[in-house]
């Protein structure tokens, strides 16, 4: 009998086929650079070559890594092939053989190259970097540069001094020059960048949006621009934008340190911890970026989100030592310590200074007033105009007052804006109308106030009376000065809003002033005790040169007319109630 054949009812294995194509060799190079693989980033990125020969990006990368790993020559035979072969409008590529030549002391040839870059390429996307490296090169070789028709360097002096305001942290003054700048050359798109950090500085969102935008009509391919893009996009939620963004942002390699660090720091504030963290520790492996606190900070950071806290510690340990007279590695290393312990999540964060609510909690325990270099801190500076603009009542309040204490142009051109912002509070701005005219501004002020566009005068805020006579501007200025160095800018605003009311109550039956100091000891009585402040009368008494029963005279009459206790509780419940 024939047998049989039984047909196998065990499933067939499935073959999932692999498409090696360029895109799967790139990815695998990347992945192998955030593992600081050279050697295998170089093997995939050759092969993504191969496979897009007439792809210029797959040959740039290739020859980055090469130039990573200190290949200078091949890395320049690979971008000369570029600009001869694939792509000669591919500018930057001279960019990246002049930093080659650089690295290989053969600092004519980068002349020559960086100038070649600098007279071909209409936007100067690499401007900032080419001219410190023309000053490195000057320097080198005992001469200026024999620059003649250079695109890129068109408004150059502005733009640098520009830059320097940023750096300063003099965000107004710089938007000031950049908008002239951009108005007068379009196509600038280091000047727009710029820009747009400097409205972003100083909490203009939707300006600063607006002119990246522009920038990426005129170079898509601009990293700064995406990157600052996508931090953008993360502000105003527009969450599909972001997630292509970041995508791309992912799979970039840039060839520049400068680059590196940009991409590495975006990718930290977008929470891409990891791919952040791999950059920075390539950075703190090349050059002299071991010398660089701050970098090592921003690892430490990126370490800590990942949950690699013994290398955060090791990280700030090392900028302990680069930078011993900063508190940051201190304050962070505390939080190291406490973290395990600690009932409420930590925060940490890329900023290379104390958290936002630190330095207010320093502030308010100095004596001295803002320390000179944290009134020049562009980061600082930066959180105190974001704060003015987006935080909440107490914090804007808190703001205000810093800005009495650091009180320079800058701060005057932000207050003044401030008050004229139909959306924030009266009380508010009356805070910072009081702390310009603390700062010696004497000439009317534009302001909006009680719904309606007004012109404040130089004497206090009093609408409803008809006159300010010049003994009630004694007494007030007598407190003043008294209390100058012992109570804040709020209680000493509070202080004039309580005159004004008690002379508001009383016209015209206001009482005769013959000495400005007795009215003066009761005013400063009375708002320290609505700031649960300890005092006596026999104290300020003494203080002001006039008896005791003089100031209890006084506080009686102000307390009798303006309610002392309303007074105090609407005080106290202030920030509640607003």
């Amino acid at each position: 009998m024939e047998k049989k054949k039984r047909k196998s009812e065990a499933p067939k294995p499935k073959v999932i086929s692999i498409n090696m194509d360029a895109a799967f060799f790139f990815e695998r190079a990347v992945q192998s650079l955030d593992r600081f693989h050279y050697d295998k980033a170089l093997k995939y990125f050759r092969r993504a070559a191969e496979y897009e020969q007439d792809n210029p990006v797959n040959h740039c990368n290739l020859a980055g890594v090469l130039s990573e790993v200190g290949n200078y020559d091949e890395s320049n035979q690979i971008l000369q092939h570029i600009l001869e072969t694939i792509d000669p409008e591919m500018t930057e590529c001279h960019f990246y053989m002049a930093n080659n030549y650089a690295n290989m002391e053969n600092f004519e040839q980068a002349e020559q190259a960086l100038v070649r870059y600098l007279e071909n390429d209409p936007t100067g996307q690499f401007m900032d970097e080419s001219e410190e490296m023309m000053e490195m090169l000057s320097y080198e070789l005992d001469r200026p540069a024999p620059l003649t028709s250079i695109k890129s360097r068109e408004g150059l002096f502005e733009h640098d001094k520009a830059r320097a305001l940023l750096e300063e942290g003099k965000f107004a003054e710089a938007v000031r020059q950049l908008e002239k700048l951009v108005k007068k050359q379009p196509d600038f798109t280091a000047a727009r960048n710029n820009l747009a950090l400097a409205y972003y500085y100083m909490g203009q969102f939707e300006k600063a949006m607006e002119t990246i935008r522009e920038v990426l009509v005129i170079d898509p391919g601009n990293l700064h621009a995406l990157c600052n893009m996508a931090i953008f996009h993360q502000h105003f939620g527009n969450k599909k934008e972001l997630a292509e963004l970041t995508a791309l942002l992912g799979k970039t390699f840039p060839f520049q340190q400068e680059h590196v660090f940009k991409l590495a720091t975006t990718m930290g504030i977008l929470a891409q911890h990891e791919k952040a963290y791999h950059l920075f520790k390539r950075l703190l492996k090349a050059g002299d970026g071991g010398t660089d606190p701050c970098l090592y900070h921003y690892a430490a950071v990126a370490a800590c989100h990942i949950g690699r806290f013994a290398e955060a510690y090791r990280l700030w340990k090392q900028v302990q030592k680069l930078d011993p007279g900063a508190e940051i590695s201190k304050f962070y290393l505390e939080q190291l310590r406490v973290r395990e312990k600690s009932a409420l999540p930590l925060t940490w964060s890329y900023h290379y200074h104390l958290p936002f609510e630190e330095q207010f909690r320093a502030l308010e325990k100095s004596t001295q007033g803002i320390p000179d270099q944290l009134k020049k801190d562009p980061l600082v500076r930066s959180s105190f105009f974001w704060a003015l603009r987006h935080g909440d009542v107490e914090t804007k309040l808190q703001v205000i007052q810093a800005f009495g204490l650091i009180a320079d142009n800058e701060v005057r051109d932000a207050l003044q804006d401030f008050i004229l912002d139909h959306k924030e509070d009266d009380y508010l701005k009356k805070v910072a109308i009081f702390v310009l005219r603390s700062m010696g501004i004497r000439e009317s002020i534009p302001a909006y106030l009680e719904n309606k566009d007004i012109m404040v005068e130089a004497s206090p805020y009093s609408p409803h009376l008809p006159v300010w006579d010049a003994t009630w501007q004694r007494v007030m200025e007598t407190a003043l000065s008294h209390m100058h160095k012992r109570y804040d800018m709020v209680q000493q605003y509070d202080l004039e809003i309580l005159w004004v009311e008690f002379l508001t109550k009383v016209y015209p039956n206001v009482p005769k002033i013959h000495k400005s100091a007795g009215w003066a000891a009761a005013l400063e009585y009375l708002i320290a005790k609505m700031h649960r402040r300890t005092i006596s009368y026999q104290e300020v008494a003494t203080r002001y040169g006039v008896t005791v029963s003089t100031v209890s005279r006084h506080v009686k009459h102000i307390d009798d007319t303006c309610g002392l206790r309303e007074k105090m509780d609407a005080i106290f419940n202030k920030f509640t109630s607003l």
